[in-house]
C-alpha cells in the first residue's frame, strides 16, 4: 500500500513537472497573441514610417525617421525645454478641466433630477454646445486679453459640455423601478440620490470625463498657438516656424503620451469606483 502511494506521488510529480513548461508556453503564447492583435497594426505603422523615411520613400525633411524624433524628444526633456512646456500646459489644462468637473457634475446631477429645470435650460445648452469653442476664442480674448485667463476659459468652455451632458443623461437613465421600490420602503430623497442615482450615474459620468480630458488637450494646443510664449502648443508652432521638424514631432508625440496617460488614470479610477458595475457584467 505504501509502495503504491509512493508510485502515485512520483507519477504525479513527474506529470506536474512536464505540465508546468507547457502551461508557461501556452500562457506566453496567449500573451503574445493578445499583444499582436492589439498593437500589431500600430507597430506595423511605426515600422513603415521608419523605413519610408530612411529609404527616402517620403521626404525625411517633412517626415523624419522615428529614431530622430525620439532623440529630439529625449534631448528636449533632458535639457528641460520640453519639461517646462509640459508643466505650463498641464497647469492650464488641469485648471480648466478641474473647473469643468466642479461645475459640470453638480449642475448635471441637479438638472437631471429636476425635469422642469432641465427642460428650460436644455435649448440654451444645446446652442452653446454646438458653438465651437475655437470660434468663441476671439471673443474670450476680447473679454480677458491674451493672458492665461482666456486660454483657460476656452478650454473650460470646451470641456464643460461633455461632462455636463453625460451627467444629465446618466441621471435621466436611472432605473425608475429601483426608485419606486426605494420609495415604497420609505427611503428619503437624499437616500435615493446617494444609494441609487449617484452610483448608477458614475460609469456614464466617467465617459464624459474621459472625453473632456481628451478635448482639453486638443483645445490646449489651439489656445497655446495664439499669443503664448510657453506650452506644448507654442513649442509645436515655434519648431515649425524655425523648421525644427524633429522637435515639432517630438512635441506632438509628447502630447499624445500625455493624453494616453490621462485616459489611463481616469480609466483606472473608474475601475476602482465602479467595481460593482464590472462584476455585474
Amino acid at each position: 500500500m505504501t509502495l503504491f502511494n509512493l508510485d502515485d506521488r512520483v507519477s504525479f510529480t513527474a506529470r506536474r513537472n512536464v505540465q508546468q513548461p507547457v502551461d508557461h508556453a501556452r500562457r506566453a503564447e496567449g500573451i503574445a497573441r493578445h499583444l499582436l492583435s492589439r498593437y500589431g497594426l500600430l507597430a506595423a505603422f511605426l515600422v513603415l514610417w521608419q523605413l519610408a523615411s530612411k529609404q527616402g520613400w517620403v521626404n525625411p525633411a517633412v517626415f523624419p525617421p522615428l529614431d530622430t524624433i525620439l532623440i529630439a524628444l529625449w534631448n528636449g526633456l533632458a535639457n528641460g525645454l520640453l519639461l517646462g512646456d509640459v508643466a505650463v500646459s498641464l497647469q492650464r489644462a488641469g485648471l480648466a478641466f478641474g473647473s469643468a468637473v466642479l461645475v459640470g457634475i453638480p449642475l448635471g446631477l441637479f438638472m437631471g433630477q429636476i425635469k422642469a429645470v432641465e427642460r428650460s435650460l436644455d435649448p440654451i445648452l444645446q446652442l452653446f454646445r454646438q458653438t465651437s469653442a475655437l470660434a468663441l476664442y476671439p471673443v474670450f480674448i476680447l473679454l480677458f486679453g491674451l493672458g492665461e485667463t482666456s486660454k483657460v476659459f476656452v478650454i473650460f468652455w470646451a470641456t464643460l459640455f461633455p461632462i455636463l451632458l453625460a451627467t444629465i443623461g446618466a441621471v435621466k437613465q436611472t432605473d425608475v423601478k429601483l426608485i419606486e421600490m426605494a420609495r415604497v420602503y420609505g427611503a428619503s430623497r437624499l437616500d435615493i440620490f446617494r444609494r441609487i442615482v449617484l452610483p448608477g450615474a458614475v460609469p456614464a459620468i466617467f465617459v464624459g470625463l474621459r472625453l473632456s480630458a481628451t478635448t482639453s488637450l486638443l483645445l490646449l494646443i489651439a489656445a497655446e498657438m495664439i499669443g503664448a510664449n510657453s506650452g506644448i502648443g507654442f513649442r509645436v508652432m515655434s519648431a515649425q516656424y524655425n523648421f525644427q521638424v524633429p522637435l515639432m514631432f517630438a512635441s506632438i508625440l509628447l502630447l499624445a503620451i500625455l493624453g494616453l496617460l490621462a485616459n489611463a488614470v481616469l480609466e483606472r479610477l473608474q475601475r476602482r469606483l465602479c467595481r460593482w458595475n464590472e462584476a455585474a457584467h
